[in-house]
C-alpha cells in the first residue's frame, strides 16, 4: 500500500522542479510531472478510495460521506450534471473491494500508471518556457 500512496502522491505533487527534492526521497529522479486535471482527478479518487478501505469504512458509509461536501457536490452538478467525484469514488472503491476479496491485485484505470515518466515533462523543457 506504500508505493501505492507514494507513487499518487508523487504525480500529484511533484509538478515544478522546485520539489526536485522531495522526489528523488520518494526515489524519482525524471523532470517534474505535467498538469493534467483528468489524471490529477482519478488520482486523487484512487487515494479517497483506498483511505476509505484502509480505515475500515464500509460503502453505504462512504456514500454518506461523500454527501457531507456539498460544495463539490454543487461544484460538479454544475460542470457534469451529476456528482461525479461520489460516482467514481464509489466505482473505484468497488473495483478496489473486489480485487481484495478475489485476492487479485487492484487494476489502475490510469494509462500510463501513476507516477510514470511518460507522463512527465520532457528532460529538455527549458526553465524559461
Amino acid at each position: 500500500m506504500l508505493v501505492f500512496i507514494r507513487l499518487r502522491t508523487l504525480e500529484l505533487t511533484y509538478t515544478a522542479w522546485d520539489l526536485e527534492a522531495f522526489a528523488k526521497d520518494c526515489g524519482y529522479y525524471g523532470p517534474p510531472f505535467r498538469w493534467n486535471e483528468d489524471r490529477r482527478f482519478l488520482l486523487r479518487c484512487e487515494l479517497d478510495s483506498a483511505y476509505f478501505i484502509l480505515y475500515g469504512i464500509v460503502r453505504d458509509d462512504v456514500d454518506y460521506i461523500m454527501e457531507t461536501f456539498p460544495i463539490v457536490k454543487r461544484s460538479d452538478e454544475k460542470q457534469y450534471s451529476e456528482y461525479r467525484t461520489k460516482r467514481v469514488i464509489l466505482e473505484i472503491y468497488d473495483e478496489m473491494q473486489r480485487a481484495i476479496e478475489s485476492g487479485e491485485a487492484y487494476r489502475t484505470r490510469l494509462e500510463p500508471g501513476p507516477a510514470d515518466p511518460a507522463v512527465a515533462h520532457s528532460t529538455s523543457v527549458s526553465l524559461e518556457e
